[in-house]
């Protein structure tokens, strides 16, 4: 009998086990994804061009609004290229896995190469680049107020209120640092590094951790981005 009740309970135990197993790989896979695509954000954004918008730009307008604009321009950013790397999962994973491992391989030589080649004031450089673009950008949109004017006069003071308050949260200063940053980002390193990542990682894991990255790179940017620019060498 008690034979009997073993291999009777015995299919039970194994079923436990097994669900307890993937959930651990779940969790381990996310983690994995997480740490992996926040260290590669981290690394790869600190002294890059969307650094420096925040940065250049924070020290100009209103903080707050800087940060929103380019963060959703980040986050956006992100959420699209784990979307286009988990794309890739309907190729067989064992391709994918080699076809990203390569990718990576030549993604770590060019760096490496770059950063043989760069010049130890190569962060300067950038933030001079950046400084110029968003001067041009400010140029335009002083043209633009002057060509509209001050406003309708006719539209009387009834729909100035809702103006103001629409303005507030979408200003063309929030706009500026979506656009700025969502086209830096575009093709730049970080991004195609998401994409490789989400086709070899937990999707989850790498778009909480490349948002993550990406958030605390801009908000350094936005406390200090000047006094970190000159602190940190982007050859390092």
């Amino acid at each position: 009998l008690p034979s009997l009740l073993q291999k009777g309970s015995s299919p039970v135990a194994p079923v436990h086990v097994v669900s307890e197993e993937s959930a651990d790989k779940t969790n381990l896979g996310f983690i994995h994804a997480f740490v992996a695509a926040i260290s590669v954000i981290i690394v790869s954004e600190l002294g890059d061009k969307t650094f420096f918008i925040a940065a250049i730009m924070a020290m100009r307008y209103n903080r707050l609004t800087v940060l929103a604009g380019a963060m959703l321009a980040l986050g956006l950013m992100t959420c699209l290229s784990v979307l286009f790397g988990y794309a890739t999962t309907v190729i067989p994973r064992v391709y994918t896995y080699y076809v990203s491992t390569a990718l990576f391989a030549i993604f770590g030589i060019r760096m490496l190469r770059e950063g043989l080649k760069m010049s130890p004031d190569e962060g300067q450089e950038e933030l001079e680049e950046v400084q110029a673009e968003i001067k041009k950008k400010d140029e335009e949109l002083q043209r633009t107020k002057l060509l509209n004017g001050p406003g309708d006069v006719e539209s009387g003071p009834g729909t100035t209120i809702p103006q103001k308050k629409w303005l507030h949260f979408i200003s063309p200063i929030f706009v500026q640092a979506f656009t700025l940053t969502f086209l830096a980002e575009w093709g730049d390193r970080s991004q195609l590094t998401t994409i490789v990542l989400a086709a070899r990682e937990d999707p989850y894991g790498v778009a909480v951790g490349g948002t993550v990255g990406h958030c605390l790179c801009t908000g350094l940017a936005v406390i200090g981005g000047r006094m970190i620019a000159q602190k940190i060498s982007v050859r390092t």
